[in-house]
């Protein structure tokens, strides 16, 4: 145990942050999952409460083993990412699987071990590494759309679309984060407005085409549109139902809160350990926890933008920035789904809801960022060490 902690690189904020969520996290899910033991008659509340500690133990595993690969080899990896994560998005398109009683069919099981995996998430991670590698690699350089179009948008055009069938809001946050980083990777901005108008067009023409063909994606399209209806109105519909209990949760709650595992709304939420575990949290610590998990974020913002610029190099800063942001993006869209502030996206609360794909890949991607926050403590360490080993003459001669 003492090998593995002396091991641990990277900054230690950002380590604080992912074991102060990781373990917080184990009172709302406890609390939340009562309601499928309970109400849907699904398993014990001992053994989700054991599931979900096996499923952090594998995260933080996940953290420690990818921090400990320099940061660099990330761009031959999403090279070698990319044709397999197509085939996983492919192959979930033909042979997906509902979970929870989603209409989606984002998710694939894993054969022999019995686990659900949703590629799309994984696909987020390669698609953003791989524009950072490729916006890296044309610093200093001139930008021209035509020379772009193969390299860069080829590769995010084909991933977008095989995510869009059955996940729109992954989509659409994906399409939206990978223009931030080109925009931060200084790719030019009138190009970038075209690109926002071909996505337009590319997303009219599936909307016609399905509407058009509506066995080629079964009630994928009537659902953005319902659920963009049901916001806007306030129809009463199944959706509406959650919204409308998260906020019973969040006004039940107060200021402090009913206490640790007293919700009641959580009987009434059917994804009350997942996309909207924010109410619950809400309803039992109040606008007291609910602010704290808000500063929590915003603290792990903070040290994601420090590490990026202390990055030594135009990747690093770049990969943390593409991997790090959607952290904290997603974050805030599952609290603003909770108090209606947006439409039901099925976002999860990263390192917080229950859930294997979510906290794996989340996790992949903390442990990017200490990868390469810890290249920049090397480099310290070793500064460190050559001005310890200089002869102090050498270093007043330097200084005259």
């Amino acid at each position: 145990m003492q090998e593995i902690f002396k091991n641990i690189k990277g900054d230690k904020a950002i380590w604080a942050v992912v074991a102060l969520l990781a373990l917080f996290s184990f009172l709302p899910v406890y609390s939340a999952s009562t309601n499928l033991v309970y109400v849907v008659g699904s398993g014990t509340t001992f053994g989700y409460l054991l599931k979900h500690g096996f499923l952090l133990l594998l995260g933080l595993g996940i953290i420690y083993a990818i921090h400990q690969i320099p940061y660099n080899y990330f761009k031959g990896l999403s090279i070698i990412a990319m044709p397999i994560t197509i085939l996983l998005l492919v192959y979930t398109l033909a042979q997906g699987t509902t979970i929870g009683g989603a209409n989606a069919s984002r998710w694939i099981q894993v054969p022999f071990v019995g686990i659900s995996f949703q590629p799309s998430t994984l696909a987020s991670i390669v698609l953003l590494t791989h524009v950072a590698r490729y916006l890296s690699k044309m610093k200093n350089q001139t930008i021209r759309f035509k020379d772009s179009i193969l390299p860069l948008w080829i590769p995010v055009f084909v991933f977008l679309v095989l995510i869009l069938p059955a996940n729109f809001s992954t989509t659409a946050i994906l399409f939206f984060m990978v223009l931030v980083l080109c925009f931060l990777g200084g790719y030019p901005w009138k190009y970038l407005m075209a690109v926002v108008g071909a996505g337009v067009v590319v997303l009219s023409m599936f909307v016609l085409t399905a509407k058009a063909f509506p066995g080629l994606f079964p009630n994928r399209v009537d659902t953005w549109i319902n659920r963009v209806e049901n916001f806007a109105d306030g129809k009463d519909t199944g959706e509406d139902y959650q919204i409308e209990r998260a906020k019973i949760a969040i006004a039940t709650g107060g200021v402090v809160g009913v206490g640790a595992g007293k919700s009641i709304m959580k009987n009434f939420l059917p994804q009350s350990s997942s996309d909207f575990i924010y109410a619950i949290i809400v309803e039992e610590y109040g606008l007291v926890g609910g602010f704290v998990i808000i500063a929590i974020y915003l603290l792990l913002l903070f040290r994601i933008i420090i590490v990026a610029h202390k990055a030594n190099s135009t990747f690093g800063k770049l990969l943390v920035i593409a991997v790090g942001l959607p952290i904290v993006f997603q974050a805030f869209i599952n609290m603003a789904v909770a108090v209606e502030l947006l439409p039901v996206t099925g976002q999860t609360l990263p390192l917080i809801s229950s859930g294997g794909t979510s906290i794996w890949m989340t996790c992949l991607a903390i442990g990017i960022i200490l990868s390469v926050s810890s290249k920049r403590q090397e480099e310290l360490e070793l500064e460190e060490q050559d001005i310890d080993n200089q002869n102090p003459l050498d270093i007043l001669s330097e200084q005259l």
